[in-house]
């Protein structure tokens, strides 16, 4: 039996999936995408072979032209080809003929004492991981990166946001909230440019050095000092100076910037001639960059040959011990505390971690941006890092305003984790046992684009 992923993703309230291999006589209730307010999915077992199926959506019969369909004398049907995956090496070999990664003799790493790792992983068949895929798929990636400019990644109509340098703590931790925004640009009135960007991370920094003084809560001081005030002399947290490009630069080289300075956006500055003062025109990320590749690769994937390789087979992400990969996967129970959570997220240099049960199966996520939902109602001048848990935390966490995870399994292709990520918010997309819904591994943003862009991780 080969484990395999039905997607409907047109909205509805109640979707149901239905076919040949349930006799058209039983139902499977199909389930919602974390993050989507239109996507609906279930995995079914199914033996190799040409199977039919329909979509029952609040009591319609309904088929996805977007999928493979056809008419029989018996009416139309979605049609799906399931094929027996070979056995993947225990070994996977790039092009240099060199070993990435054996999952039989993987060294163990230290963690943090908080964070938990799992074992007894499910054997599953994943495709073989062939010499070239890696260096022709980054090649060919590379070479179309290089024949555009930022200039791609600037929608034609829309607003750009930035914050000025000296509005209080108090209101710039309220606006981030309001609009959704993990980073944000920092505009100096005085010298009339962007000065640096405020990032989920200060935040967090911020609240764990209220949490040390209390007296500083007592005081007001997020209401009354200024974001400069505490980037510049409180906690000097910008540490470096500003790293912006100009909308002539290439997706290559921008791409490469982001990976090679170890952050997560870029602001994207244009100074007209005879001015002096930066015009900001976009705020650029991995997001926006991977969401150009999946536009232009769509209908082409065989010329990227790495995207159809399942994520299983490749050396790309976090997963759980006896799995591989390039890190071993952190999780962390819900009733962990806020700043153990905290304090892991910096610790580790990760954006987030998922959140599991007592069996490891997914509950959540909880991500640094997820701080900014401590400035709904001004929690954040009344909760306590070191009494409050993850769960609470959680339920200020605002699911429907914005799109947190994905989720896949590990024998979907890389293309289908790039098509997760492609959607705006979706930053992390999480592979899970089919049917148990265990927490196997975490790939991000960052993850894949390491993974195109290795030499310049």
């Amino acid at each position: 039996m080969v484990h395999t992923q039905f997607v409907w993703s047109h909205g509805g309230n109640q979707v149901l999936l239905c076919g040949d291999f349930t006799g058209w006589i039983k139902y499977q209730q199909m389930v919602p995408v974390e993050g989507s307010s239109t996507m609906f999915t279930t995995i079914c077992d199914l033996p190799p072979g040409l199977h039919k199926f329909k979509f029952l959506v609040d009591g319609v019969w309904r088929i996805d032209q977007q999928q493979l369909y056809k008419e029989d004398e018996y009416g139309v049907n979605n049609i799906v080809l399931v094929k027996q995956p070979e056995v993947m090496p225990q070994t996977l070999i790039v092009d240099d003929g060199l070993p990435v990664m054996d999952i039989d003799s993987l060294d163990d790493h230290n963690h943090a004492d908080n964070a938990s790792t799992s074992s007894n992983v499910p054997h599953e068949s994943l495709l073989p991981l062939q010499a070239g895929d890696i260096e022709t798929t980054r090649n060919r990636l590379s070479q179309h990166l290089s024949s555009y400019t930022v200039y791609e990644l600037i929608p034609d109509s829309g607003k750009v946001f930035a914050l000025d340098a000296n509005v209080s703590v108090e209101e710039a931790f309220i606006v981030m909230h309001e609009e959704g925004f993990a980073v944000a640009p920092l505009w100096d009135e005085a010298s009339h440019r962007i000065s640096g960007m405020l990032t989920s991370s200060d935040f967090i920094l911020i609240l764990m050095e209220l949490q040390r003084n209390h007296a500083m809560v007592a005081n007001n001081v997020l209401e009354l000092s200024s974001i400069s005030a505490w980037k510049e002399g409180k906690l000097q947290l910008q540490k470096r100076p500003l790293i912006k490009v100009d909308p002539d630069e290439s997706l290559n080289a921008i791409a490469i910037g982001i990976l090679h300075n170890h952050i997560s956006t870029v602001p994207v500055l244009y100074v007209a001639q005879d001015t002096t003062c930066p015009q900001l025109l976009h705020v650029a990320c991995l997001g926006g960059l991977l969401k150009h590749i999946h536009r232009h690769f769509e209908h082409r994937i065989g010329y990227l040959p790495l995207f159809q390789q399942p994520i299983g087979s490749l050396p790309v992400g976090s997963w759980i011990r006896g799995i591989g990969g390039a890190r071993d996967l952190l999780t962390l129970p819900t009733h962990e505390l806020l700043s153990d959570a905290f304090r892991l997220l910096l610790d580790e240099h990760i954006s987030s971690v998922p959140i599991v049960d007592s069996k490891g199966g997914l509950v959540n996520i909880f991500s640094r941006s997820d701080i900014t939902s401590l400035a709904k109602g001004n929690v954040y001048a009344r909760i306590q890092l070191d009494h409050a848990t993850i769960a609470q935390a959680l339920q200020l966490v605002d699911k429907k305003a914005h799109s947190r995870f994905g989720i896949c399994t590990r024998s979907d292709s890389l293309y289908q984790v790039i098509t997760l990520l492609s959607d705006p918010g979706v930053r992390r997309v999480v592979v899970v046992e089919a049917g148990s819904q265990r927490v196997l591994g975490l790939i991000t943003l960052r993850d894949v684009f390491s993974l195109i862009f290795g030499d310049f991780c």
